[in-house]
């Protein structure tokens, strides 16, 4: 059966990074059927860009409102190919990037979604691989990214990382990425609740840590700056991760995720165990943490109650 590929690229006010993404996909052993630039109406500078664009295949798709998760949904209405890719402006895509996601869903018609590597720049320096155990959500709900520095061998996952993901149009029909997530921008765990709920319908997503996007982490224009704490992005991640959790989670596995996150945690968002271990070093700052997370927890258990009515 012939695949065609679109490439679907929300861009919001960072044309510089955009240029270079672009010249990546350009440079594609196996050269997109489409491209997919969506964009938002008032973002005059990246529009006046696009209008002077002469690149084959692409397409514009304008959106009203803010957030990645209003811009994905947009593109993957607008867009026609069978494999569906989806990355970020601030990437580079590696010369083979598309001929080898093709080459994973030509080999099993049970793959639903190939991601790969994002290799992430910071301060012009890589950050080093290493980690094999990539994209997995432990049984009591621990999420264990590391898609930026997997090794090994190309094996299946149960998440896959925005920046360098792509979905076949039949594992999706059906779905959206979910507008109960919270953000104005990044909405940060989109992917997760999107991968889980391909998962959900029976089809294998797959990690190959040779399958690359260099990642150069651009500014963000909303709550999320990424390395600044922000009481609010905090609360938006929380409330993000457990409404996803506990939406595509059965019974016994909900009942431990709600367990483990009120006593032990994540560093990122902790319960007593780590709000203990950071005590001693963050202070105030650890006791403010664990009530945000709290409060991050109580928001997304309420959402996903919302969501089941």
């Amino acid at each position: 059966m012939n695949m065609t590929i679109s490439v679907i690229i929300p861009t919001y006010k960072r044309v510089d990074a955009l240029q270079h993404c672009l010249e990546g996909i350009q440079r594609q052993t196996r050269y997109p059927d489409e491209i997919m630039l969506v964009v938002r109406n008032t973002d005059e500078r990246t529009l006046n860009y696009l209008r002077s664009l002469n690149i084959r295949n692409t397409k514009i798709a304008l959106i009203e409102g803010s957030g990645v998760i209003a811009a994905l949904n947009a593109g993957i209405r607008q867009s026609t190919g069978s494999i569906i890719v989806l990355t970020d402006d601030d990437t580079v895509p590696h010369t083979n990037w598309l001929e080898q996601l093709e080459r994973h869903y030509a080999s099993n018609s049970e793959i639903g979604g190939v991601g790969g590597r994002d290799i992430v720049f910071l301060r012009g320096h890589e950050i080093p691989a290493g980690k094999r155990e990539v994209g997995i959500i432990k049984p009591y709900g621990r999420i264990i990214g590391n898609h930026h520095v997997g090794v090994g061998s190309a094996r299946e996952v149960d998440i896959l990382k925005g920046a360098n993901m792509s979905f076949r149009r039949e594992a999706i029909c059906g779905l959206a990425f979910d507008e109960r997530m919270k953000g104005t921008g990044a909405q940060v765990h989109n992917e997760l609740e999107f991968s889980l709920a391909v998962k959900k319908k029976g089809w294998k997503l797959i990690y190959d840590p040779t399958v690359c996007v260099d990642h150069f982490p651009a500014e963000r224009f909303d709550e999320d700056q990424r390395n600044s704490f922000n009481e609010t992005a905090f609360l938006n991640a929380v409330h993000n991760e457990t409404y996803a959790v506990l939406k595509h989670f059965g019974t016994r596995h909900r009942a431990l995720y709600v367990l483990w996150v009120l006593i032990v945690g994540s560093k990122a968002s902790p319960g007593i165990i780590q709000f203990l271990r950071m005590l001693p070093r963050e202070r105030t700052a650890a006791l403010k943490k664990v009530w945000l997370a709290y409060k991050g927890r109580w928001d997304g258990w309420r959402t996903w109650r919302g969501s089941l009515e």
